[in-house]
Order: C-alpha cells, then sequence, then structure tokens
C-alpha cells in the first residue's frame, strides 16, 4: 500500500516549520517539498495541491482561500491553519476532545486547525456549556498569555533582536479594540450567543500560554463546587492522553507558569478559587496543542494512524 502524500503549504513559516518537525522523520507518510526558489509559484504549488492526498494550510487568511481555489480534485484533503475557514460552512473544527468531533475529522475533507487562545479558552467554556452549567446566554471574560512565536516572525524578530525596545522586557497588552481574531470561533464552538470579554497580553519567553475564565458561582445553573466542577472535566475529558486535569490544589506554589510545556502538545486544566467564584485556566504550548501539535493530531485522524503519532506528550 502506498504511503499518503503530504504537503505543507506555507513550510518556511513558524507553524509550517513545526509541522514539519513532527513529521520529518516519519516513515508512514511521503513529504512532497517545493522547490525553495518556487514557493511563491503558483503554478508550482497547484501542481503539489493536487498530487497530494493532505494538505497543511499555513499561511495567511487571504493566500489560504487561494491555495484551497486551486485544488481541482475530489481527493485532496486539507487541514487550514489559517483563521480563514474555522467558522466557514462546510468545514470541521478540528478540535478531537470536544464531543462529536474526533468522528467528524475523521470522515473530513476539509478541517479548521483551531486557533491557540480559542482552544484554551474552549477546553474550559465547552464543557460548561454543552453540560448546562453556564447558559448560552452568558457573558463570560477570558484573560491569556502567550510567548511571543504565536505573533509570528515579525514580533519573534523584535523580540529576538539585539537592539530591541526596553519595553518588550515586560508583558503587553493587545488587542485593546476587543476585536480579535479568534473570537468567532470562540463563540460559535463554544456554543455561546456572545463572544467573551478577551484581553489577550503577549510576554517574553518564545513558547506557552495559559488562558483563564473567571466565573462568579452566580453564573452558573446548579450549586457548582469545586468538586462538581472537577468531575464535570474529568467525565469530559477522561482517559484523554492529550487534555488532562490537573489534580485538587495544583498548582501547590500558587503559580501557573505559562511556558511549562513549551515543547509539547497537551493541555492541562486547572479549577481553583474560592466560595464565591472560580477561576477556570487551561495552559498549553501556543505552536504545540495551540497550533502544529493539534494539526498533526487531526491528519493522524484523517489518515487512519494512531492519534497521538509523531506528538510529544
Amino acid at each position: 500500500m502506498s504511503k499518503p502524500k503530504i504537503y505543507i503549504d506555507g513550510q518556511e513559516g513558524t507553524t509550517g516549520l513545526q509541522i514539519y518537525d513532527r513529521l520529518g522523520e516519519r516513515e508512514d507518510i511521503e513529504l512532497l517539498l517545493i522547490d525553495p526558489a518556487k514557493r511563491k509559484d503558483t503554478q508550482e504549488r497547484k501542481k503539489l495541491l493536487n498530487a497530494a492526498d493532505l494538505v497543511f494550510l499555513c499561511l495567511p487568511d487571504a493566500a489560504a482561500v487561494e491555495a484551497v481555489s486551486l485544488i481541482d480534485n475530489d481527493r485532496t484533503r486539507v487541514i487550514d491553519c489559517s483563521t480563514a475557514h474555522r467558522v466557514a460552512p462546510g468545514w470541521v473544527y478540528g478540535f478531537p476532545e470536544l464531543s462529536g468531533h474526533r468522528e467528524k475529522i475523521t470522515s473530513a475533507r476539509r478541517v479548521a486547525n483551531p486557533g491557540c487562545y480559542a482552544t484554551g479558552f474552549l477546553a474550559l467554556a465547552r464543557p460548561l456549556v454543552e453540560k448546562g452549567v453556564l447558559p448560552a446566554s452568558a457573558q463570560v471574560t477570558c484573560h491569556a498569555l502567550s510567548g511571543y512565536t504565536g505573533a509570528g516572525k515579525k514580533a519573534i524578530a523584535q523580540y529576538t533582536g539585539p537592539e530591541r525596545e526596553a519595553e518588550l522586557d515586560s508583558p503587553r497588552h493587545y488587542g485593546m479594540t476587543l476585536s480579535h481574531k479568534h473570537l468567532p470561533e470562540m463563540a460559535a464552538v463554544a456554543g455561546l450567543d456572545c463572544p467573551p470579554l478577551f484581553t489577550p497580553m503577549i510576554c517574553d519567553y518564545p513558547q506557552g500560554m495559559v488562558v483563564t475564565v473567571p466565573l462568579w458561582r452566580g453564573q452558573m445553573k446548579g450549586a457548582q463546587s469545586m468538586e462538581t466542577l472537577r468531575a464535570l472535566y474529568e467525565g469530559y475529558y477522561g482517559g484523554s492522553p492529550i487534555v488532562s486535569l490537573r489534580p485538587a490544589g495544583a498548582p501547590a506554589s500558587g503559580f501557573i507558569g505559562s511556558n511549562n510545556l513549551a515543547g509539547k502538545d497537551i493541555l492541562q486544566i486547572f479549577v481553583n478559587g474560592n466560595e464565591n467564584a472560580v477561576t477556570l485556566s487551561a495552559r498549553l504550548d501556543n505552536l504545540g496543542k495551540g497550533a502544529s501539535g493539534a494539526a498533526v493530531q487531526n491528519m493522524n485522524l484523517m489518515l487512519g494512524f494512531e492519534e497521538t503519532k509523531g506528538l510529544n506528550l
């Protein structure tokens, strides 16, 4: 049986390079590589897009839409790592751990890879809405901080430059217009009527993020204690090798570090709080489960491989 042919369109970008790192040594696939001199040649890209059994799109939104239009057969399957198709009709949202998604991904022709912040938020919010604990009408807040690699090549160059600004030493708030590009998927996939008030920060370290949703107990239905919430997440994700609930009382230090999972493709959930409110946190690598690791996980499902093959767990 022939090996499936895989093409990464945009391999030279941060996400593309990380996908290649996870696939480069695998002997159960054949990677199609473009001549570096022709990586922006539309006809050469079209040839490879149509020769592949599965394509990763690691491109800006407009370029991802164009790439899909270049595929003129009904065989090539696509995983789009851009924002372009995450709430688009006909595309499956690629978060296997959410109820019903794994089965849809397995048979999908078109899969939209989730955003990194959205992955953390949805890991926390979707189970609550799905189980009736958080009403769809809830107005929630989400805080998050991430390493600078999630902001792309320009930000990486700023943070690693020899004469960078002193301001880069400190965490920096951004998305000040409250219109972050992940908001549509955060609301739609969570099942919320409106997106969260989302305040992200970029920080002076390469990889890793923490996404936090604080909730007053009165925002939730029923008498939700930390114990009942922990049981809800344990039941929802129980047995997953990728998404797991941290033990009660974690972290013992009282601090949730945000770069602890750098290089890993897993996600950890924390449930903390007091008698009046709870704080729900998801920790992950923005380039792992937040991007490239999730993309490879989706590829494994689509091609019939073991789901965690090639992942860093």
